[in-house]
């Protein structure tokens, strides 16, 4: 039977015999690839260490209140989200190899601002124009071909893809990344510069079993095992909160991530290793799945003709996402209390399992032909 569109049954590599290319080129290439995450890595990690020393800057330096605090965190999002809709033109226009080489210039230009920055404004704008270069290296595509809605090898996909992206940041990864070192200071752990570096490399080893065992175990399998962690881990971390923080108040309101320990000196030290632990339980489940997979499985699910559009517009609702939740962390923590805010996201982990289950199928060892034809119900 004859595809309906001829490139989806097209190979997604030449024959070894028609273009060979030197091992060197290959790896000089692969490594200027990986610069790309290495810089996108950068910039979302660096405002978990930055966000402290700024809180406690003295003038003339700029200070981070609450509010530029949340804006500090989020705003990376809403560039990248913008970056994204422009990279997606960009590469139409540029090409690959000339968007990533000028997706640099965002990069320099705003770590370059934030460096120099001598108020709130210039903080914000340089964190912006990285954000902008993270979207733009995520390569999203501008638009959609709505008709295409109407196909169920299209329109089920899609709906995966969009739900994986909202369930990823749903479960507090990125709130739980911009704050981590916050979050250990609060949680009266000494030395918070180094907590952050092992929850950095609790990430890395984490992804590289996940990358391991992926096509062995399979990409349901791993999600699921990931949620059920997270569950788990939020679940403690905001046992954590609830144990720590002070009983009935007459506020509602606390102080972004602030618990008022009611315990003896030995017990706060003893639940301090209770968020810790469950901070890193939590860091371990994600990149055991849920940080990896819904982009590998966006790579698998979508027909080669709408591949590019539809990923694009999974990455956009992830960024867009990112940005709400990072945004409003501080806001969820002051209506729900820390502990609140933690046990919501356990239960968003809760649907999430339960939507891998119900609505994910496994990819592994499948071409793309047999999982449209999934889809199509063929």
């Amino acid at each position: 039977m004859t595809p309906e569109f001829p490139e989806d049954s097209q190979p997604l590599l030449r024959p070894l015999g028609e273009s060979a290319p030197r091992s060197r080129r290959v790896f000089l290439a692969a490594f200027a690839a990986a610069l790309g995450p290495l810089s996108f890595g950068f910039v979302l990690g660096y405002s978990s260490p930055a966000i402290p020393s700024l809180r406690r800057a003295a003038p003339p330096a700029p200070r981070l209140d609450n509010d530029a605090t949340s804006w500090f965190g989020a705003i990376v999002t809403l560039g990248a989200a913008v970056g994204g809709v422009l990279g997606g033109w960009l590469v139409d226009r540029a090409g690959r190899k000339l968007s990533l080489l000028l997706c640099t210039v965002p990069f320099v230009a705003g770590f370059a601002i934030i460096t120099a920055a001598q108020n709130v404004w210039m903080l914000l704008g340089g964190r912006l124009l990285t954000g902008l270069a993270c979207g733009v290296a995520s390569l999203v595509a501008p638009g959609f071909r709505l008709a295409q809605l109407r196909r169920p090898g299209v329109y089920k996909p899609f709906v995966i893809g969009v739900s994986l992206m909202v369930f990823q940041q749903l479960s507090g990864i990125n709130a739980v990344m911009f704050y981590a070192e916050t979050i250990f200071e609060e949680a009266k752990f000494k030395e918070s510069s180094l907590a952050s570096v092992i929850v950095g490399v609790i990430q890395v080893l984490f992804t590289a079993v996940a990358a391991l065992v992926m096509d062995r175990a399979g990409r349901r399998v791993l999600l699921t095992l990931s949620g059920v962690v997270m569950v788990f881990s939020t679940s403690a971390f905001g046992t954590y909160f609830k144990l720590t923080q002070d009983g009935p108040s007459n506020s509602s309101h606390v102080h972004l991530l602030a618990p008022v320990s009611m315990e003896p000196a030995d017990a706060s030290v003893g639940l301090a290793w209770l968020a810790v632990g469950s901070v890193c339980l939590f860091i371990a489940g994600f990149a055991l799945g849920w940080g990896p997979i819904p982009w590998l499985l966006m790579s698998e699910i979508f027909p080669l003709h709408v591949k590019g559009v539809a990923t694009g517009v999974c990455v956009l609702t992830n960024w867009l996402m990112a940005f709400l939740v990072t945004k409003e962390f501080s806001s969820l923590m002051e209506v729900l209390r820390p502990y609140g805010a933690f046990w919501l996201a356990s239960a968003f982990c809760i649907f999430s399992v339960l939507f891998t289950l119900a609505c994910v199928p496994e990819t592994k060892g499948k071409t793309l032909e047999q999982i449209t034809a999934h889809f199509e119900g063929r």
